[in-house]
């Protein structure tokens, strides 16, 4: 990073803290200095700006592409199929198609496929066979362009968007290591000044995301046998779309959708939906037809898939940890017991050292309570060993592993994330945990956040989307928090539970989440299990001084373990910042 462009950047826009940064430089301090201008840079709308400068470098790929394209084994063909909704006009097909001339990887050609005859009869272009399919509605117009393509992929692009001009070099690029069925990449969109803004920079492959919201079909390629093969099976009731079909792919070839982490889309603000609203709900609601879950159609787009639950509710024992403080542990206690839906329940206690007579007095009281136990753990604080020690005790088929400072906002907070939890596929399950403020204090955790982990949206304030709206969708991820996760006993016991050597206190569940997963369990984070978390009033703070030496010891072993230094969580992407929790660019 270039100090001092960044800094003249940052200066009008953060002042306070682009002249903190350079009190840190002048006092010789560079590193910290380079550390807190680059979060503050990157906090500016001129940050994507900074980062296409530094990083994108467009013109080193054109300089090389065709000469790499050259030495490629394999040497695919792309057809471009350019959809044209009505109401999109002659403007934007034609900076769409400019797009397309100026690619560094030339298309094999451009299918235009559209219900709106009057318009494509005057497009033409010299570098690339043009062809038209115009049907009475775009679901078919769609589906007879993919009849026609000859290209071994198929790119969509909606009229108005424009590819990069490395698009299909960066596909073919992709393609030498594996002829995936689907590969996708990033994308950005043009503001009404013209410039680039809004990077989506993806996350990997991600099935329960892609239910909740379509982040592929704006900016991939796709296999043109296997779209041909999966159109002719789509339901009479689905209308054509390139979502309907990336679904049959992800179940023909899960393994083959692949994400490509460079800027191949740049879309267009007045660009309609790559597929409808409506059409994605028919698509999904076809897909999903067998397995019993019901669709909700949300305002910001996305869509909740609410998991059936078994015929008969299984039991779950939750289990709350606890030293004194009765004023967290009654009204958390108290929401379990009379204000959650979910009836099949046991709730375990157990009480690491409480002295105060009036907790005493309360923990004899709700222990009369049948569906009450409280346990005795009295030696040193050691988190992972209270909760293995009542899980051996539980009788249920799922542990609840709860905070007492978690407070119950709503009723179905445990049968949403049983939805999940019951799923034969599906490990550990958490909620969306809020400060008393509102603001999120936990929609998933990120590995690899500061080297370590971290709580993805932290600190977003209450009505704000987050990074393209992924705090408020359910999704696959690393890990949850335990302070309110949701797990099958039998999982749980299969590896081995929470570390109670190495990690007594910090990254347990990180680690549980992990050995979760190496076994083959997805993780869910679900936005719509809603509880208010205290966060460590409790306990403390980790990093406190009576705490830091043991949580260092706890961090070398998680680092060890999972080489959280270096790993690229799937959730996020190489060129978001690892320093912070909320999507924020890296520069």
């Amino acid at each position: 990073m270039n100090f001092a462009l960044a800094f003249a950047q940052t200066l009008p826009l953060r002042p306070l803290r682009a002249l903190a940064a350079l009190y840190w430089y002048v006092t010789g301090r560079k590193m910290r200095a380079r550390n807190r201008l680059r979060i503050a840079a990157s906090q500016t709308f001129l940050a994507y700006r900074q980062w296409i400068w530094q990083v994108e470098r467009l013109s080193h790929v054109a300089a090389t592409a065709q000469e790499t394209a050259d030495t490629w084994q394999y040497k695919p063909s792309f057809s471009v199929v350019l959809s044209v909704p009505q109401g999109a006009g002659e403007r934007e097909v034609t900076a769409s198609i400019l797009s397309l001339q100026q690619q560094y990887h030339a298309p094999l050609e451009l299918i235009i496929s559209t219900s709106n005859a009057s318009l494509t009869h005057r497009v033409t272009c010299e570098d690339f066979p043009i062809r038209t399919v115009c049907k009475a509605n775009d679901g078919d117009a769609l589906a007879g362009a993919i009849q026609d393509a000859r290209g071994d992929y198929i790119v969509p692009v909606q009229a108005g968007d424009r590819l990069s001009p490395a698009a299909l070099f960066r596909y073919g690029e992709a393609l030498q290591r594996e002829r995936a069925a689907v590969l996708f990449g990033d994308e950005d969109a043009f503001n009404r000044a013209g410039g680039r803004s809004r990077p989506w920079f993806k996350p990997q492959w991600n099935a329960e995301m892609f239910l909740a919201q379509d982040y592929i079909t704006s900016a991939c390629t796709l296999d043109t046998a296997r779209v041909k093969d999966a159109l002719v099976t789509l339901s009479e009731t689905v209308p054509p779309s390139f979502y309907a079909l990336v679904l049959k792919l992800a179940d023909a070839s899960p393994s083959g959708i692949v994400h490509v982490p460079h800027i191949v889309t740049h879309r267009f603000p007045q660009a309609s939906p790559v597929t409808s609203a409506g059409a994605r709900m028919a698509a999904l609601s076809d897909h999903l037809h067998d397995t019993g879950a019901e669709l909700t159609a949300v305002e910001d787009g996305s869509i909740h898939v609410r998991w059936p639950l078994p015929v008969s509710l299984p039991k779950v024992s939750i289990i709350i940890p606890t030293r004194d403080r009765i004023d967290l542990l009654r009204p958390c206690v108290a929401g379990v017991l009379s204000a959650t839906d979910h009836e099949n329940l046991e709730v375990i206690i157990v009480d690491n050292g409480s002295t105060e007579r009036q907790t005493l007095t309360y923990l004899d009281q709700i222990g009369q309570d049948p569906r009450v136990e409280v346990i005795r753990y009295p030696r040193a604080y050691n988190y992972s060993a209270i909760n293995n020690l009542a899980a051996k005790q539980a009788t249920g088929e799922y542990l609840c592993l709860l905070n007492n400072d978690t407070e119950i906002i709503q009723p179905d907070w445990l049968t949403e994330l049983m939805r999940h939890a019951a799923r034969p596929h599906v490990g550990a399950v958490g909620a969306k945990l809020l400060y008393p403020d509102g603001s999120i204090q936990h929609a998933g955790v990120v590995v690899g956040l500061g080297n370590a982990a971290g709580h993805a949206h932290r600190f977003l304030r209450r009505g704000k989307s987050g990074y393209f709206n992924r705090a408020h969708i359910s999704h696959y991820v690393s890990a949850v928090t335990a302070a309110c996760l949701v797990v099958e006993k039998r999982k749980y016991d299969a590896v081995g539970g929470l570390d109670e050597e190495g990690l007594a206190i910090a990254f347990n569940d990180v680690d549980l989440c992990l050995k979760l997963e190496a076994a083959g369990w997805k993780n869910v984070y679900t936005p719509h299990a809603i509880l208010i978390h205290h966060e460590s009033k409790s306990r403390g703070k980790d990093i406190s001084p009576e705490h830091i030496d043991r949580y260092r010891r706890e961090l070398a072993v998680l680092q060890k373990r999972w080489n959280t230094e270096n790993i690229i969580d799937p959730l996020h992407h190489p060129n978001l910042d690892r320093a912070q929790e909320n999507f924020t660019i890296g520069l």
